[in-house]
C-alpha cells in the first residue's frame, strides 16, 4: 500500500513539474489576466489599452500597477478570454465558441480581412481542407498599415503573390503558444522561409517582431494567433544589410576596422541599434577620428550598439537592462511609440528583421565608456571639475597613449571662493586630483600612496564602507575609460602640508591644549611621522580654567597624560568615512574607548560635535571639539583634581574612588630605540649580476635595473647595535631585547633600483635572513 501510495504521490509531483514547465510567459500572463476579472464573471480577462491607440495588452504585475504602459496611460478593459463567448443576459463569458476549420476561425477572430484574401486567393479550399496548420494571421489594421506599393502589387497578383504571402504566415503543424519557445525558428509554408519566434518574459509572443494580440483560437484542422503586422519574407544577415545600406557606410566603416562585421554575419539572436551617418556626423570634432585610429576604441563601440538577445520593439512596454557584446549595459525602453536607449528618443526606424537579428536604426552614436578619453567620463555632477581642467590647460597634458587616474569633486564641492582663486593656485590644486597612474577603485589598498602630476603623495584610506583620498571620500560612479579611470569626490582633496603638532602651534584656537601637550612631554608624538586621529579642544573647553587649576594639572603627570591621551588613538579615521548612524568604538592610547558617528554630515564624539573635522596632517587627522573628553569609567581620587576637572565637564558625571590613581603610560607606543653598531665586516664579493625589468610598484609601472651583489659579511665584534622603531609598548620591547641576544645574522643589501626617466630610487631597509 504504501509503495502504491508512493507511486502515486510521485507521479502527482512530476505531473505537476511537467504542467509547469510547460505553462509559457504568454499563459502565465493571461492567468493573472483572468484573476484581475474574476469579479466581472468568468472567462474574463482584464487587458490595458493605450490611450489614444487601439494597442491592448494582457499586462505584467509592473504594468498593471503603474497604469501605464511605454510611459502612456493605459485603461482597463474587460473582454472574453481566447476561447469563450458572451452570452445574453449572463455575467461574464460562460460559452465556448464554436470551433471551426482555419477558414471559419479567422471569421470568429475578426481577421476578416485576411479571410477574404484567403477565399481570393485560393488559399481557402486549403484551409478548410485535411491537415493540422498553425496560421499567423495579420490584423484587419494590420493589412491598412501595409506599405501601399506592397499591398496594391499583392492584390494585383492575387494567385501568386498574395497566395506565397499567406502561406509564409503558415506552418504546417499546430503550434500553441507554449510550442513557441523563446529563439525558436520555424519553417514557413513558402519556400522554406524562416519565422523567428522570440518569447519574452513579460508574455508577449512575437514572430518575426510581430506580436501575437490574440492567441490560441483552436480549428479543427489548427491553430490561428492574430498578430500586428503583416510578415515579410526574411533572408539576409545584419551583415549584409549593412553592407547595402547607403545610409550605414559610416557604421560599415566603423565595423570592418574593428574586425567586428564578421560577427553580424554569423549565426544568433542579435540586436543592432545602428547609427546613421547622420548620427557619426554629428560627433564632437575630432573624436570620431581618434576612436577610428584606434582599434580597441573602435571596436567597443561598435559592440556596443549589439546586443546578444533579440529585441523587438513591441516586446518592449518599459524600461529594462541589456548588456552589449562590449560588456557594459544600456537601458533599452520606450515612450509611447518611440523607442529609448539610455532614456533618449533615438530610434528612427525599428524592427528590420534579418535571418540572424533585428536592426534598429538610431540618430545617435552610442559611446561607451571604454572607448572615451578619461577626460571625457565626467557627468553632469563633475562638469566643474572637467571643464576646469580644459580650461587651465591640464586636459592636453592627457595623452590618449597615457595612463591616468582622475579624482574628481562634485560640482558642489568648488565654492565661488575656490573658483575666484588665482588661476595658477586653481590649476595646483587640479593637478593634485590627477594621479600619474591608472588605478582602479579594486586596486586601491589601505596605506597606499598615490603620486600626482603635481608631485604630491595622496594617502588612501580604506574604511568598512567606504574609500578616502585625504580628506575626500568617494562616492558611486567610478568609471574607466580608454586611458584611465575617474573616481568621484564627495569634496576638494587637501593634501597634507603639516604635522599635527606644526598644525596646532599655527593656531591659536588650541594653545591652551597645546600647552598641556607640551608640558606633559607629548608634543613629540604629534611631530613624527605616524598615522594618529587627534581629537583637539578649542580653548573654549577650557573656560575657568586658572593658571592654579593648570599648575596642579601639570604637576600630576599621569593624570594629565591620561586625560590628553584619551584624545589620540592610532590610525587616520576620517570623519566623512564612517557609515552614517553606526557607532565606532575607536581605543584610545589612554586605553579607554571613544564612541564616533556620523549625523546628517556631522560627526559626533562620544555624542559631542565636533565643530570641524577632517583637518589632515602629514602624520594623522584633526577634529575639533569644544569639550574636554574624559573617560566615562576613569575614577579620579583627588578632591582637587576632581573639582577641576567639574569645572571642565558637565556632560558626563565624574566618578570619584578616594585614594585612586592614575595608571603611569610609557612614551613606548611611539618611542624611537637608537642602538649604535662598531662592528666592521669583513666582506667577500663575487661578479656583479645586472639585469632590467618592469615591476609594479606601489601601483605604478616602474622600469627597475638591478645589480645583485652575491657577498658574504662575516662581523666581528661582540657590540652590535641597531636602529628600530617600536609601535606598541611592551611586546616590541621583548622582541628587540630576544633579538640583541640572539647571534649576529648575516646581512644582505638591497639594490637601487631606477624608475621611468632613469632617476635612482633607492629604498634602504635591513633584511635579516
Amino acid at each position: 500500500m504504501k509503495i502504491f501510495f508512493l507511486f502515486t504521490f510521485s507521479t502527482f509531483l512530476l505531473s505537476a513539474f511537467e504542467q509547469a514547465t510547460a505553462s509559457a510567459h504568454y499563459d502565465k500572463i493571461l492567468t493573472h489576466s483572468r484573476i484581475r476579472a474574476r469579479d466581472q464573471g468568468p472567462n474574463v480577462c482584464a487587458l490595458q489599452q493605450v490611450m489614444g491607440t487601439k494597442k491592448k495588452y494582457f499586462s505584467t504585475c509592473r504594468n498593471w500597477y503603474q497604469g501605464a504602459i511605454c510611459g502612456k496611460k493605459a485603461t482597463v478593459l474587460y473582454e472574453c478570454c481566447p476561447g469563450y463567448m458572451k452570452m445574453d443576459g449572463t455575467r461574464g463569458c460562460p460559452a465556448v465558441a464554436p470551433i471551426d476549420h482555419v477558414y471559419g476561425t479567422l471569421g470568429i477572430v475578426g481577421a476578416t480581412s485576411t479571410q477574404q484574401y484567403s477565399d481570393i486567393s485560393k488559399l481557402r479550399e486549403e484551409i478548410e481542407g485535411r491537415g493540422s496548420f498553425t496560421f499567423f494571421a495579420p490584423s484587419n489594421e494590420a493589412w491598412e498599415q501595409l506599405n501601399s506599393e506592397i499591398h496594391r502589387n499583392l492584390v494585383d497578383n492575387v494567385n501568386i503573390e498574395l497566395y506565397n504571402a499567406l502561406h509564409h504566415h503558415m506552418v504546417n503543424k499546430r503550434m500553441l503558444t507554449k510550442d513557441l519557445k523563446n529563439g525558436m525558428t520555424l519553417v514557413s509554408m513558402y519556400n522554406d522561409q524562416k519565422l523567428l519566434i522570440n518569447h519574452y518574459p513579460n508574455g508577449v509572443v512575437t514572430v518575426n517582431c510581430a506580436r501575437i494580440i490574440h492567441g490560441n483560437q483552436i480549428a479543427t484542422n489548427g491553430v490561428v494567433h492574430v498578430i500586428d503586422r503583416v510578415l515579410t519574407a526574411v533572408g539576409n544577415t545584419i551583415q549584409d544589410f549593412i553592407e547595402v545600406e547607403d545610409d550605414l557606410s559610416s557604421l560599415r566603416a566603423a565595423a570592418i576596422t574593428s574586425d567586428v562585421l564578421d560577427i553580424l554575419g554569423r549565426p544568433g539572436h542579435y540586436t543592432l541599434f545602428a547609427p546613421t551617418n547622420e548620427a557619426f556626423e554629428r560627433l564632437p570634432r575630432g573624436v570620431l577620428e581618434r576612436i577610428m585610429g584606434d582599434k580597441v576604441a573602435s571596436e567597443a563601440l561598435v559592440k556596443f550598439h549589439i546586443l546578444n538577445t533579440l529585441q523587438c520593439s513591441e516586446a518592449i512596454t518599459g524600461g529594462a537592462v541589456y548588456e552589449t557584446l562590449e560588456g557594459n549595459t544600456v537601458e533599452v525602453g520606450c515612450d509611447g511609440e518611440s523607442l529609448t536607449v539610455n532614456g533618449v528618443k533615438m530610434v528612427k526606424r525599428k524592427d528590420i528583421v534579418t535571418s540572424n537579428g533585428v536592426i534598429h536604426l538610431i540618430d545617435e552614436v552610442l559611446i561607451p565608456d571604454s572607448a572615451k578619453q578619461v577626460i571625457e567620463l565626467g557627468g553632469a555632477q563633475q562638469t566643474t571639475f572637467t571643464d576646469l581642467v580644459a580650461q587651465l590647460g591640464l586636459a592636453s597634458s592627457l595623452r590618449p597613449e597615457g595612463q591616468y587616474t582622475l579624482l574628481a569633486p562634485l560640482n558642489g564641492a568648488f565654492s565661488d571662493d575656490t573658483l575666484r582663486m588665482d588661476q595658477r593656485l586653481l590649476k595646483t590644486i587640479l593637478q593634485n586630483h590627477i594621479i600619474k597612474v591608472k588605478v582602479g577603485l579594486n586596486e586601491l589598498y589601505n596605506g597606499q600612496e598615490l603620486e600626482t602630476i603635481g608631485g604630491k603623495l595622496l594617502r588612501v584610506f580604506v574604511y568598512r564602507t567606504a574609500v578616502c583620498i585625504e580628506n575626500s571620500c568617494m562616492v558611486r560612479g567610478s568609471k574607466e575609460g580608454r586611458n584611465g579611470f575617474i573616481h568621484i569626490f564627495r569634496q576638494i582633496i587637501n593634501p597634507a602640508e603639516k604635522t599635527l603638532h606644526e598644525m596646532l602651534r599655527n593656531d591659536k584656537r588650541f594653545s591652551v591644549f597645546l600647552s598641556l601637550v607640551k608640558a606633559a612631554d607629548l608634543d613629540d608624538v604629534l611631530s613624527r611621522p605616524g598615522e594618529w586621529t587627534l581629537f583637539v579642544p578649542t580653548n573654549d573647553a577650557f573656560k575657568g580654567l586658572t593658571d592654579d587649576d593648570k599648575d596642579i594639572l601639570i604637576r600630576d603627570k599621569n593624570a594629565l597624560r591620561n586625560i590628553l591621551l584619551y584624545h589620540l588613538t592610532q590610525g587616520v579615521f576620517i570623519g566623512s568615512g564612517f557609515e552614517p548612524g553606526v557607532t565606532n568604538i575607536l581605543k584610545t592610547i589612554q586605553g579607554g574607548k571613544l564612541y564616533l558617528k556620523t549625523v546628517n554630515d556631522t560627526l559626533l564624539v562620544n555624542e559631542l560635535k565636533s565643530r570641524e573635522s577632517d583637518l589632515m596632517a602629514t602624520n594623522g587627522v584633526i577634529h575639533v571639539i569644544d569639550k574636554l573628553l574624559y573617560p566615562a569609567d576613569l575614577p579620579v581620587g583627588n578632591d582637587q583634581l576632581l573639582t577641576i576637572l567639574k569645572k571642565l565637564i558637565k556632560y558626563i558625571q565624574i566618578k570619584f574612588v578616594r585614594d585612586s590613581t592614575f595608571k603611569e603610560i610609557p612614551l613606548t607606543f611611539y618611542k624611537i630605540n637608537i642602538i649604535e653598531s662598531n662592528v666592521q665586516p669583513i666582506i667577500r664579493k663575487e661578479e656583479p649580476i645586472i639585469k632590467t625589468y618592469t615591476k609594479i610598484i606601489d601601483g605604478r609601472p616602474v622600469e627597475v635595473t638591478e645589480k645583485k651583489v652575491t657577498e658574504e659579511r662575516i662581523i666581528q665584534g661582540p657590540e652590535i647595535k641597531y636602529t628600530r622603531i617600536t609601535a606598541g609598548g611592551s611586546d616590541n620591547e621583548e622582541k628587540l631585547k630576544k633579538l640583541l641576544e640572539e647571534e649576529a645574522p648575516v646581512r644582505r643589501v638591497q639594490p637601487t633600483r631606477r624608475t621611468q626617466g632613469g632617476a635612482a630610487r633607492r629604498r634602504t631597509r635591513l633584511a635579516y635572513s
